[in-house]
């Protein structure tokens, strides 16, 4: 055997492990998002040509998973974050739902080697009155 096939033989299974462990961190990390639950109607888009009128709002939220994005470990909460905002027949038009890593979670990630595994959650809208 001469070295680049010792090279290539001792390369193979490591290439196969990268490759699992690509797979297992894009495979999870699903938010969960049930208007329902917020008790108020939502709408993810106006109408054409009719932007919705009322208080904008964006807000930040943390969701957790485990074991490289297959175990939810913690959800945010829309309703607990516009609890105070969505009193007296308000509404929610326009939401957007933004899920991403931010630096820090791509470190904290590969620090704890994809056992705990943070995303930012972002939330904005419109509250408009009925």
């Amino acid at each position: 055997m001469n070295r680049h096939s010792l090279v290539v033989s001792w390369l193979r299974p490591w290439r196969a492990i990268v490759a699992l462990l690509l797979g297992l961190t894009v495979s999870g990390c699903a938010v969960r998002l049930d208007a329902g639950q917020l008790g108020v109607p939502v709408t993810m888009a106006s109408p054409a040509g009719q932007p919705a009128s009322g208080e904008a709002f964006r807000v930040t939220s943390r969701a957790t998973f485990g074991f490289f994005g297959l175990i939810s470990l913690g959800q945010p909460s829309l309703e607990k974050a516009l609890a105070t905002q969505l009193l007296d027949g308000r509404e929610v038009a326009d939401l957007k739902v933004k899920v991403r890593s931010r630096w820090s979670d791509v470190l904290f990630t590969a620090l704890t080697l994809g056992l705990i595994v943070p995303r930012s959650v972002t939330y904005e809208g419109v509250v408009v009155p009925r």
